[in-house]
C-alpha cells in the first residue's frame, strides 16, 4: 500500500515543480519583453528620387525608367532594371535642355555629356557633375555621338 502513496506523492511533486518552473519561465519572458534597449538611429543612404521619368523611343526602341537620386551627397541619374535600348557605337548618356530631344543633329550648346553608356539594359547609375544645374535641363537621352542620333530620351518632371 505504501508504494502507491509514494508514486502519487512523486507525481504531485513533479507536477507542482513543473508548474512552478513554467511560472518562473513566464516571468522571465515578461521581464525580457519589458526590458528597454538603447535607441539606434537609421541613416538614410539614398534619398527618394527627386525626379522620375520614362524613356521613349528616338531613332531606336528605348524603354524603362530613370530616377534622379541623391546618394551620400552626390546626385545621380539612375536607370532602373526595366531600362533597355539597342546596341550602337559610341553611346552616351546626356542631359538635354529641351523636353523633347531631336532624333538627329543635336547641337553642342543644347546638351551636357554625362558618361558613356555602361550597358544596353538593366540598372545603372551615372554621377551628375556638381557644377551642373539640373534646372537648366529638361530631359535625359541615350545618344550616339558618332552618328549624332538620339536612341531614346526621357523628359524630366522638374
Amino acid at each position: 500500500m505504501k508504494l502507491p502513496h509514494i508514486t502519487v506523492l512523486t507525481i504531485v511533486t513533479s507536477l507542482n515543480l513543473g508548474l512552478n518552473l513554467g511560472t518562473v519561465e513566464t516571468a522571465l519572458s515578461l521581464q525580457k519583453a519589458n526590458q528597454t534597449y538603447p535607441q539606434t538611429t537609421v541613416t538614410k543612404i539614398a534619398t527618394q528620387p527627386s525626379q522620375t521619368a520614362m524613356f521613349q523611343a528616338g531613332e531606336h526602341l528605348t524603354q524603362g525608367n530613370l530616377h534622379i537620386i541623391t546618394y551620400k551627397g552626390r546626385r545621380y541619374i539612375e536607370f532602373d532594371k526595366s531600362f533597355k535600348t539597342d546596341n550602337g557605337p559610341d553611346l552616351f548618356v546626356i542631359l538635354h535642355r529641351d523636353r523633347t530631344v531631336p532624333i538627329y543633329g543635336i547641337k553642342r550648346k543644347d546638351y551636357k555629356s554625362i558618361a558613356r553608356l555602361q550597358k544596353i539594359k538593366g540598372t545603372q547609375r551615372y554621377a551628375i557633375p556638381n557644377n551642373v544645374n539640373l534646372a537648366d535641363f529638361k530631359s535625359v537621352a541615350v545618344w550616339c555621338r558618332q552618328f549624332n542620333a538620339t536612341f531614346g530620351f526621357a523628359t524630366l518632371n522638374g
